[in-house]
């Protein structure tokens, strides 16, 4: 040991100075796969279809090229703030790696212009821009049963001085809280709103279960079942009755009124349902429920968790849960799941499986969290939505770029952090030679993440159609 101290310190710096270099150099050569994939699937031409009126003058910036710089801002991920499109600006590196030109790297003033432009006409376009989107998907994914989660999501802004809609929320910070619809990874609707909003405030809800419902036997197919999930807070007779007139299944958390309690202490015909990991065990029985106001009767499942991770629990130790769905009533969508080979979504046990995957729904939450950021920019409400879609826009693409370009080297279900720091932070040369632009990576990096036969899948990724 005191041998090796002795070597150290005769050693002597070898990098004795540091001097800038005129290559174009660039710590982010990921995206340079992310942006031909934003080619390749020819996003651009639907977001101009859209928003290409918000450009005013020949002389503004390219509407397309500025959206093209706020989805690699957020797959970036380096900085939150609008400032560092300024240091962005200046980087040749950086506007080589996306592909493009000096004089069109916008400046943080250009950002901000391009949100205050937008109008609440404009803004419901994102969420048309969403639904086209999702039909892609479904057009290649085929499933045999659609399976769509309804949730809010808290945008803490606490710390914000004036943000207009920025209310006290139910997790007592405030912030906004929008409506959102997810399939499995993907966001395919939202509302944006004030943190004062609860969950199924007003008719937002069956508004949205509707177009959705009509968009995707309208685009997709008219005979695929559709299963909803909810949560207690949208327990309503309302959205039950909407879901019903459209044939499409619901599974809702209910509420424990007293009636409900006193059923499940005097039950005495218990059954278990385990996880799909079997490390959680629960006890159900079945029953029928009719509130108050309700015109039928619903089937109704009382849960009470039995063992968790080899811990027994008695029954009232823990919160009991209530499940209120129409599955296995002989309607329509029972029908639709039989004639689609899915009757076994009709079992117990599938529904409380379904319904454990709320659960999945929140870890969307946090996926898109994680891709973007809580603190939204402005002090207006409308530029505030109109940066929050874009976000939801951009996390969908990201979404859809790791199942399509990058799946071979990192699993689908990997964060944002995860991608960033294990494929876009990879050190890159932009170099032109004989008429070709090449970005030229270290060998051990290029063999590791497969590098040209990911740009191969970036080429012939299916076609976002309009």
């Amino acid at each position: 040991m005191t041998k090796n101290n002795k070597v150290y310190r005769k050693s002597e710096l070898k990098i004795n100075d540091v001097q800038p270099t005129s290559e174009k150099l660039t710590g982010r050569a990921g995206l340079t796969f992310f942006t031909a994939y934003l080619h390749s699937i020819q996003i651009f031409s639907m977001l101009d279809r859209f928003f290409g009126s918000l450009r005013k003058s020949k002389k503004g910036a390219d509407i397309t090229e500025l959206f093209k710089q706020m989805f690699c801002f957020m797959m970036d991920g380096t900085s939150r703030h609008l400032v560092y499109f300024d240091h962005l600006k200046n980087d040749v590196g950086y506007a080589g790696t996306i592909e493009t030109d000096m004089k069109e790297m916008a400046s943080s003033h250009t950002i901000k212009r391009f949100f205050k432009g937008f109008s609440y006409v404009r803004i419901y376009l994102f969420r048309r821009l969403l639904h086209n989107l999702f039909i892609w998907r479904l057009k290649i994914v085929q499933p045999s049963v659609i399976e769509l989660g309804i949730d809010t999501m808290v945008l803490d802004n606490d710390d914000a001085d004036c943000r207009h809609g920025v209310k006290p929320t139910y997790k007592k910070k405030k912030g906004f809280q929008p409506l959102q619809m997810n399939w499995g990874r993907y966001f395919v609707d939202a509302v944006f709103r004030g943190g004062d909003k609860h969950s199924n405030h007003g008719d937002t809800v069956e508004k949205m279960i509707r177009h959705m419902v009509n968009k995707i036997r309208k685009s997709f197919r008219k005979d695929v079942p559709i299963i909803i999930r909810l949560d207690s807070g949208f327990f309503d007779q309302k959205i039950f009755e909407v879901c019903e007139e459209l044939h499409v299944g619901y599974i809702c958390g209910g509420k424990l009124y007293k009636d409900i309690i006193e059923l499940g202490k005097t039950a005495t015909c218990w059954q278990s349902f385990a996880s799909s990991k079997k490390e959680a065990i629960w006890e159900y029985t079945e029953f029928g429920c009719k509130r108050g106001s309700w015109k039928r009767f619903r089937r109704a499942l009382y849960c009470r968790l039995f063992n968790n991770a080899k811990q027994l629990y008695l029954p009232g130790t823990r919160p009991d849960t209530v499940i209120i769905t129409n599955l296995g009533l002989g309607g329509r969508i029972d029908e639709l799941l039989g004639q689609t080979g899915n009757a076994d979504y009709l079992s117990c046990d599938a529904i409380l499986g379904c319904c454990h995957e709320r659960g999945s729904d929140e870890l969307t939450n946090r996926a898109l969290k994680n891709f973007g950021h809580e603190q939204l920019p402005f002090k207006q409400f409308i530029p505030n939505a109109a940066w929050y879609y874009t976000m939801l826009v951009g996390h969908f693409l990201f979404e859809s770029f790791k199942e399509d370009v990058i799946s071979p080297v990192i699993p689908v279900s990997a964060y944002a952090d995860t991608v960033r720091r294990q494929f876009i932070d990879i050190a890159g040369k932009i170099v032109s030679h004989s008429g070709r632009i090449i970005l030229k990576v270290a060998a051990a990096c290029f063999k590791r993440l497969q590098l040209s036969k990911l740009l191969d899948r970036c080429s012939q990724c299916p076609v976002l159609q309009i």
